[in-house]
Order: C-alpha cells, then structure tokens, then sequence
C-alpha cells in the first residue's frame, strides 16, 4: 500500500499537462471531488489538486509541442543526480535534467528503454503529496510495457524494486507486483503488465505509466466521467481480490484509473 513515508522509490508525487487546465480541473472536480489552488495570482494555470485542504496532485498547462496530455508518475529519490546516472546507465534517457524549484525540492524526468515516461523528487522542504491511500487521492501505480521483462531490469537498476508475478485468470497473462527496496509484500505500490504494441495505441507501441485512484463508489465516479466529457474504456467491473475499476481517459486523453477496493 502508498503511504506518505516516502521511501525512496516510491511514488511521491504526480502531476498533470493540460491544454486546458480549467476544463481538466472541472473534470477532476466533478469525478473525484478535488478543488484546484493556484500557485499565485500572477500563474493561475498553475497550482494544486486538493481533496479536502490537502495537496494530492499538481496540475498545469500542456507546454510541450507534440506532447500527448498524461499524468506523470514521480518517484522519490534521495540523490536526483544519482538516479540520473542509473537511468543513463541502464539505457535510459533524460528529458528534464535535475533541477531545484525554490530550494523546496529537485526533479528530474525520464523515458525508461520501452519509452515510458517518469521521473523523480528528492525532497527538501517539501516532502511530496499531502494524502495518497485514501478515497480521491493515488493509490496504485501501473506501467503497460511492450517488454515486461526488460522493464523490470530497467528499474531494478534504477531503484532497486522489487517484484512478484501474478497469474491473471484465463489467458490474461501475469501481472507483477511492485516494492520498493528493502519492503516486504505489505509495500506494494504499483503494478507491471506486458501488452503487446498493438494494444498500446494512445503511445503508439511505447510504455506508459498511468495513475490509480481510489473512489469512494467506482461506478458513480465513472458516471461523473461521461458526464463530464471524459471517456471509459473499461468496466466498471469488478476484479476477485482488488476491487470494483474502470479504466478512464479525461477530456484530453490522460488515462487513469478510478477504484473502489475490495473491503
């Protein structure tokens, strides 16, 4: 489970490029009952998600030319420079080298070899999100990748995670389970599933990495999702042992995934 102690290589942080930042907090709002904070008066498309006063998620302008709008998945770290190397050294790439924000904390960003974005956070001041685990906030983290196997050695090298397989029923395949180093079993923070390029059609065959949110009543916040201009493409159903999901894209396409775990 995601708790807010951070350890290194767990998720810390996420945050969200729109091309309409008002139109996705609206979304967000009506889906999961956030309020968007700006950052100040002065930089109103920036600022944070918050579910009752706490901070669960950042949101700000799609800056990129070319860029899909997607959520960005970022894990912690102790020493950004270092991750830095290990990601260039396992066949990585960097696309935001680290850099400080206010003294308050570093980031940098990356494409894992199956061209999965992420990146990292080495706190300072600022320790990262407010609230994860809880009804409308992160709880589960999922990368799809057309090479399972060569993710997992990827961010074995990077961080040091983990894993273990898990047979899905029928013909599914197996999904891996993720811990950050030096956790047992009760630390799993995310998921590993292979899928053949083809099935990876909003990246055209590359990994991505999406977010899981866990709700109060899945299917009620899958309705908030057409209604409000959104679209699901999965469910809601309910998978023995996890929960009741569906698997969402927003107005703009950035894919997540809304929860209900199994009580």
């Amino acid at each position: 489970m995601l708790t807010t102690d951070f350890a290194p290589g767990s998720p810390c942080w996420l945050d969200l490029g729109a091309p309409d930042t008002r139109r996705a907090a609206a979304f967000y709002g009506a889906v999961l009952g956030w309020t968007f904070e700006a950052v100040n008066p002065e930089s109103p498309e920036f600022g944070f998600l918050q579910s009752a006063g706490r901070t669960v998620a950042a949101l700000g302008p799609l800056t990129e030319e070319g860029a899909r709008s997607a959520w960005m998945l970022y894990f912690a770290t102790t020493d950004a420079d270092a991750t830095t190397t290990a990601v260039t050294d396992a066949g990585g790439t960097v696309r935001v080298a680290p850099t400080g924000m206010d003294d308050t904390h570093r980031m940098a960003q990356y494409t894992d070899p199956q061209g999965g974005q992420f990146a990292v956070f080495e706190p300072r001041d600022d320790m990262g999100l407010d609230l994860v685990d809880a009804p409308g906030s992160l709880s589960w983290t999922e990368l799809y990748t057309p090479d399972g196997a060569a993710a997992k050695t990827f961010y074995s090298a990077v961080f040091g995670w983990t894993y273990q397989d898990m047979p899905l029923p029928g013909d599914g395949g197996t999904y891996t389970l993720i811990a950050p180093a030096g956790r047992d079993v009760t630390a799993m923070q995310g998921g590993l599933m292979q899928l053949p390029p083809t099935a990876l059609t909003a990246t055209h065959g590359a990994a991505y990495w999406h977010p899981v949110f866990a709700a109060e009543d899945c299917d009620a916040a899958t309705a908030q999702v057409t209604a409000n201009g959104g679209t699901v493409q999965m469910g809601p159903e309910t998978a023995e042992g996890v929960g009741r999901l569906s698997v969402c894209q927003d107005p703009h396409g950035a894919d997540f995934v809304l929860l209900t775990p199994e009580s």
